[in-house]
């Protein structure tokens, strides 16, 4: 018997043209995906060498410089919560609406990151990275982490958050506050914690206190700190200390909560295990500071704070650590408090915002005149340099190797020894 033949398989023009039709399905999906992704709006340039972290050299004595001269200028966009110049690892940040730009103190830039499709919501430094957090079409919750030194990208996340944010951060977390909710990440931007009216939650009753409206968050170390008005008790705050790191980071584990008498209370101050809050209670306003057992460590009186009245504003206070000291800038005063018990231990009258360690024991603030060295114990001026300026506007000072940066308004202002 002998074997049947298998018929010869031929390409007819329908196979063809079915070939060419699905090919061009599969370009144009490709196309399209390119076309629509996100990295299509990236414009990315790391540094080209790893320059060395620099040191802040300016902050070794208390003196300044006889010739301080304005060096140079970069913008600065006005961000909620950003108040002082952000500096990180010796590098200066300078930011617009979508775009960041690291310089050397020389002014020479080392590395920039930009996105042209989203605006920038946020921006800090903790670790050693500059943390960039843009507003996207699901509100300000697509964030970048770039290494400082040369902006290779360290980690990314993107999640549902509200369109307008402030930044809140510490040395070990970094995250944003709004009236709606606060929330912290990790360096690799994992989130550890988040509080308040969480959209679309997955599990229900996570959160203790979702119809409160947050009006106030610190975070230093292992604590977070929020102040909250709530529909069941509307004449008072209500102070929150809990930890940054519960075990699921979608339930908050809160140490305790303390009723404040004033509907306007707001935090000024945290510490490892202790916050400070101001209450502006009618012209005899104070700050008082509790533990983790909601116990009263320190009183003291309190002027009117000028810059509380914008909610904004005091949704994160103008803060700034020294070594020995944490500061809070009320809108015409620096208050300086003990690190432990938050004490007020100095105020300082007349400055234009907060300041940068000038040496041991003392602090440079900016005045109307210009820039004072303040001893941090006595309050005695210890040096004192003009530097004109074009307002009396706010002034917030940071130090980056051996230049003094000033942040005014939506500018960073370099200034130094002529070179």
């Amino acid at each position: 018997m002998s074997p049947r033949a298998v018929p010869v398989l031929r390409r007819t023009r329908g196979d063809v043209a079915a070939a060419a039709a699905l090919t061009l399905v599969a370009i144009t999906a490709v196309a399209t995906a390119w076309l629509s992704a996100p990295v299509r709006d990236v414009a990315h340039s790391p540094a080209s060498t790893t320059p060395p972290p620099l040191a802040a050299s300016a902050a070794r004595d208390a003196t300044l410089p006889d010739n301080l001269t304005e060096l140079y200028t970069a913008p600065a966009a006005e961000l909620e919560g950003v108040y002082r110049p952000v500096v990180a690892q010796g590098l200066i940040i300078s930011h617009d609406r979508h775009a960041v730009r690291a310089l050397a103190p020389d002014g020479k830039q080392v590395w920039s990151y930009a996105r042209s499709d989203r605006e920038i919501c946020s921006l800090g430094e903790a670790w050693t990275d500059v943390v960039v957090t843009f507003r996207g079409p699901a509100g300000c919750g697509d964030v970048v982490s770039l290494d400082a030194l040369t902006g290779q990208y360290s980690a990314t996340r993107s999640a549902v958050a509200p369109d307008t944010v402030a930044a809140v951060r510490s040395n070990d977390r970094v995250g944003t506050v709004s009236e709606q909710r606060v929330e912290l990440w990790r360096s690799d931007l994992v989130r550890t914690v988040e509080y308040g009216d969480v959209e679309a939650p997955q599990e229900p009753e996570m959160q203790p206190h979702a119809s409160c409206r947050i009006t106030s968050a610190l975070t230093r170390t292992e604590l977070l700190a929020v102040t909250e008005v709530c529909p069941d008790a509307p004449e008072q705050t209500q102070l929150r200390l809990q930890d940054v790191t519960p075990e699921d980071s979608r339930k908050p584990e809160i140490h305790v909560s303390i009723p404040l008498p004033s509907p306007d209370a707001t935090l000024v101050a945290v510490g490892e295990k202790a916050a400070a809050v101001y209450l502006p209670h009618d012209g005899a306003a104070e700050i008082v500071s509790y533990d983790l057992a909601g116990a009263e460590l320190a009183r003291s009186a309190a002027a009117d704070a000028p810059l509380l009245s914008d909610p904004a504003r005091a949704l994160a206070p103008a803060t700034a650590d020294l070594p020995h000291h944490m500061t809070w800038f009320d809108g015409s005063r620096l208050y300086l408090f003990d690190p432990v018990t938050l004490r007020t231990s100095l105020v300082v009258e007349d400055v234009l915002g907060t300041g940068a360690p000038a040496g041991d024991g003392h602090v440079v603030v900016p005045t109307a005149t210009g820039l004072s060295v303040v001893d941090t114990v006595s309050g005695e001026v210890t040096d004192a340099a003009t530097v004109p300026r074009p307002s009396s506007g706010e002034v917030y000072v940071a130090i980056a190797a051996d230049v003094l940066v000033e942040r005014r308004g939506g500018e960073l202002v370099v200034l130094g020894t002529p070179r």
